[in-house]
């Protein structure tokens, strides 16, 4: 009987136990956890601000308060409305509704369009990261040479594959591309000449030389302006009408505001202007 009451009684006990134990966060519904504070991600550390304006003036200074001539606020997106900034170099808080006791205003001047920020003035620094104006349309960043690097290095990139694209290319598909650059003086380079301008445009304008190279209207056009040169068909002085070369029989009709050779690659893909297109590529 003493040991079924002393085993009653330590049940007792680990019931009392297990009632008064709170829940621990992973216990907490998950909404809950979602609505918990999100850490400050700020890093501490010296920062560089740059001007991206392409000129480096001697001195070159932003405003620090708001003003009637020059507005300083920053629109809170938690709070609903916008906020007053002020640069105070013995404040923690740029907003001014943040700040306490008397404001003593410092100064924010670029010399030679560059600006070092001590990572002891963290709040000149959230400034500007974060929410001056000059920072939020681009007049001014900070200097990230990781980032530069990987810009960088992706460009390089893309220009490899230009390249690569281009080399591999059959010199039709050359004529093709050269051709809305250079025009008609496509027709008087030689394979080697047209194949080296290619690789130079392709390594100088990647991102144009893509575009034409995916752009299945690129070959379209080229093979209707080499019809137009050889006389296939033609086109009108006005550039509003393509007729037949033998007998001006009329072609089609080019839509009001629509570049010429642009209509006449869409004519190609419908499905009168494929029997013409067949007929074409025949005689070139």
């Amino acid at each position: 009987m003493a040991k079924q009451a002393t085993k009653a009684a330590t049940d007792s006990a680990q019931e009392d136990v297990q009632y008064d134990v709170q829940p621990t966060i992973s216990d907490a519904p998950k909404e809950a956890v979602k609505q918990a504070p999100k850490k400050d991600e700020w890093v501490i550390r010296d920062r560089l601000y740059e001007l991206t304006t392409g000129r480096k003036p001697l001195i070159f200074t932003l405003p620090t308060k708001h003003s009637n001539t020059k507005a300083l606020l920053w629109f809170d997106p938690e709070k609903g409305y916008q906020r007053e900034l002020r640069y105070a170099t013995n404040q923690r808080s740029v907003f001014v509704d943040e700040q306490d006791g008397q404001a003593i205003l410092g100064r924010i001047v670029f010399k030679n369009g560059e600006l070092r920020v001590p990572k002891e003035q963290v709040a000149l620094q959230r400034l500007l990261s974060l929410y001056h104006p000059a920072a939020l349309s681009g007049i001014i960043r900070e200097y990230k040479p990781e980032a530069i690097a990987t810009n960088q290095v992706d460009w390089i990139e893309f220009e490899l594959e230009a390249l690569n694209m281009a080399k591999s290319m059959d010199i039709d598909e050359a004529e093709a591309i050269m051709r809305v650059e250079l025009g008609s003086k496509v027709s008087k380079l030689s394979s080697k000449e047209l194949k080296r301008d290619l690789l130079v445009f392709a390594r100088n304008y990647p991102e144009k030389f893509m575009q034409l190279a995916t752009d299945e209207n690129t070959h379209l056009r080229n093979i209707g302006i080499k019809a137009v040169e050889m006389g296939i068909i033609a086109l009108t002085p006005d550039q509003r009408t393509f007729t037949y070369g033998v007998g001006g029989r009329k072609l089609m009709t080019v839509p009001f505001d629509e570049h010429p050779y642009s209509a006449l690659s869409a004519f190609f893909k419908t499905d009168e202007g494929m029997e013409v297109f067949k007929a074409i590529q025949k005689r070139l």
